[in-house]
């Protein structure tokens, strides 16, 4: 018997069980691996189900008790403003809390996470998990959602780089302090290596408009083809595009 994978939710659903005033949205052009949402919440006991991003909660205005369950696990903090919560991709919660807050949600995508911890380690990921803060005092990670808030109310120029500039900001920070990351094995050897393609897509960008064969490619490894494209699927999941190649 085949069983659906449970859904998850994307930034937009989450005021379906999670009801608010919202007081800032991010647009949607140029926010990509980012996006922002402000509300002001009555106190309330809400079940979320598992969100599609990584999610910052930074709390602006009000204090309260705050309870949390995730993973059947319950914590419990008294948050305000300066504080932050942080929560895992992928992962039901439940929220429990009586006072009033002005706070903003801000969602980083799996992707951006995955590509900022490639960059950083220089490795092949197997997985990334941000840790489940309920409240860490972080005032470079409260300062990086209040930036991304501001650029989400006032979309002046130059926007899309400096949201840009926020997401891989956002992604070191959450790295470096609350994640858990697993590499992949470097002895597999059956695969290319996440510096390995990096490598190759550096050479199909210097050479974007010549008509690159699969012997090109491969020779920029010291590869045969064969080798190359066996690696390249089982590190893709696709093989070298057709339509780029001769002779392939």
């Amino acid at each position: 018997m085949e069983y659906d994978m449970p859904k998850l939710i994307t930034p937009d659903e989450v005021p379906n069980w999670v009801p608010g005033r919202l007081t800032v949205r991010n647009p949607e052009e140029g926010w990509s691996g980012l996006s922002v949402r402000g509300y002001r919440y009555s106190g309330s006991d809400v079940e979320v189900p598992a969100v599609r991003d990584f999610v910052v909660v930074a709390y602006r205005e009000g204090h309260t008790d705050m309870r949390r369950r995730v993973d059947g696990r319950w914590s419990s903090a008294d948050v305000g403003p300066g504080d932050v919560s942080l929560l895992t991709r992928a992962a039901d919660s439940r929220w429990v809390w009586h006072d009033d807050l002005d706070v903003l949600l801000v969602f980083l995508t799996e992707q951006e996470v995955v590509e900022t911890c490639q960059q950083m380690y220089d490795r092949d990921l197997y997985d990334v998990e941000v840790r489940d803060v309920l409240k860490a005092t972080d005032p470079a990670i409260h300062q990086t959602a209040l930036l991304a808030a501001h650029e989400a109310a006032s979309g002046a120029a130059g926007s899309q780089l400096m949201i840009d500039s926020l997401s891989c900001q956002l992604a070191v920070q959450l790295l470096r302090g609350y994640a858990d990351i697993q590499f992949r094995d470097a002895g597999t050897g059956d695969r290319l290596t996440f510096q390995q393609l990096r490598l190759v897509r550096e050479y199909i960008r210097e050479h974007l408009h010549e008509d690159l064969s699969l012997q090109d490619l491969a020779g920029v490894l010291a590869l045969s083809k064969f080798h190359f494209a066996r690696r390249f699927r089982n590190a893709t999941g696709t093989v070298p595009a057709q339509r780029r190649m001769r002779g392939a």
